[in-house]
C-alpha cells in the first residue's frame, strides 16, 4: 500500500517537534512545500540515528551491543525507500517521498549511512581529517541534502559545498557541547593527535587535571565551526528568501552552542548548552533582515583553507 503523504508529513512534524527544538524554529520559515520535506528528510535522520545509537529522539542515549546489525537494518529500509518501496515504517517511508520529489541523489543517503557505521565500528579519529570526514558523513551529507530539498539543483557543486559547511558548522557544535556525554557511552570525536599535542592520555579527557588543556580543545571546535558558519552564510546567495531566512536563522541559532560553550570554558560541560527561546526568536528576526540583504553578500570563493568534501 503507498504511504500516505499527509500522515507521513504529520509523523515527521511530531519528530522534529519532539528531536529538535533548534531546526523546528527555524524549519517554521520555509515556505510550506519546502517545509514539509525538511520535516520528511528531518524524521528519516532522525529514525535512523535513533535506531543506531539506542536513543529517542536523540534523547536518553545508551550503550548498544549490535550497532551494526542496526546499520545493516537501516541500510536496507534505506535502500527499499530509495525504490519506492513501502517499508511500514513512517520516517523511511518518508525518505522516499523526499527521494522523488526532488531527485535527491542516492549518494548523500549512503554517505550518511556510512557515517552511522563509522560509529558502529567503534571509530575514532586520529587526525584532524578524519574528524572533518566523520563530520560530513553525519552532518555535512544532511546540509547537502537539505540544499536540494530547498531547490539547489543536485548538480550545483559550489552551492552544496557550502550547504555541506553549515553541516560541518553544526557537527562540530555538537561535538564540543557534548564531550561529556559521549565520554559517558565511550565516545570521543576529538582527534587523537589533538589529544597527544595536549599531552592528555586516552579516555582521560574529562578527569579534573586535564580540564583546562581541554577547554583549548573545545574551543578549537568553536573555532572551525565559525569559519564553516561563515562560509555557509554565504551559500544563503543561492536560496530565495524563505529558505535563506531560515538557514540564517539556523546558523545562528546552533552557532550560538558552539559560542557558549567556548566562552563557558572549563564550565561548558557542568549543564547541557542549549540556546534559549529568547535567543532563538532574536535570530529569527536577525535572520529575516540578513536574508533581505543577501544580495549584499560578498560571494567570493570558497576559503582555500577549509576542508573540502569528497566528489
Amino acid at each position: 500500500m503507498t504511504p500516505d503523504r499527509a500522515a507521513l508529513v504529520a509523523a515527521a512534524r511530531t519528530s522534529i517537534a519532539k528531536g529538535s527544538k533548534s531546526f523546528a524554529a527555524a524549519s517554521t520559515l520555509f515556505a510550506p512545500d519546502v517545509r514539509e520535506r525538511a520535516w520528511l528528510l528531518y524524521a528519516w535522520c532522525r529514525r535512523c540515528d535513533d535506531l543506531v545509537d539506542g536513543q529517542d529522539h536523540g534523547h536518553d542515549r545508551v550503550i548498544v551491543h549490535d550497532a551494526r546489525e542496526r546499520v545493516a537494518q537501516v541500510r536496507a529500509m534505506s535502500e527499499a525507500a530509495l525504490r519506492g518501496e513501502p517499508t511500514g515504517d513512517p520516517a523511511f517511508d518518508a525518505l522516499g517521498v523526499v527521494a522523488a520529489e526532488t531527485r535527491l541523489p542516492a549518494r548523500y543517503v549512503h554517505d550518511l549511512i556510512d557515517g552511522f557505521q563509522l560509529d558502529a565500528d567503534d571509530w575514532m579519529p586520529r587526525s584532524e581529517d578524519d574528524l572533518y570526514r566523520y563530520c560530513y558523513h553525519v552532518a555535512g551529507a544532511v546540509g547537502c541534502m537539505m540544499a536540494i530539498v530547498m531547490g539547489v539543483p543536485p548538480e550545483d557543486e559550489a552551492v552544496l559545498d557550502r550547504a555541506c559547511d553549515l553541516g560541518l558548522a553544526f557537527q562540530l557544535a555538537n561535538i564540543a557541547r557534548d564531550i561529556e556525554e559521549d565520554d559517558r557511552v565511550a565516545r570521543c570525536y576529538l582527534p587523537m593527535e589533538w589529544l597527544v599535542e595536549m599531552d592528555i592520555p586516552p579516555g582521560q579527557h574529562m578527569k579534573p587535571p586535564f580540564r583546562d588543556r581541554l577547554v583549548v580543545l573545545a574551543r578549537r571546535l568553536a573555532t572551525r565551526a565559525a569559519a564553516h558558519e561563515a562560509s555557509a552564510r554565504v551559500g544563503a546567495t543561492a536560496l530565495s528568501f524563505r529558505s535563506a531566512w531560515a538557514v540564517l536563522a539556523a546558523a545562528g541559532i546552533y552557532g550560538d552552542i558552539a559560542r557558549t560553550v567556548a566562552a563557558r570554558g572549563r564550565h561548558a560541560w557542568d549543564h547541557r548548552v542549549t540556546t534559549g527561546k529568547a535567543a532563538k526568536l532574536g535570530w529569527i528576526a536577525k535572520a529575516a533582515a540578513q536574508a533581505a540583504r543577501r544580495g549584499a553578500i560578498p560571494e567570493g570563493p570558497r576559503g582555500q583553507e577549509l576542508w573540502t568534501r569528497p566528489r
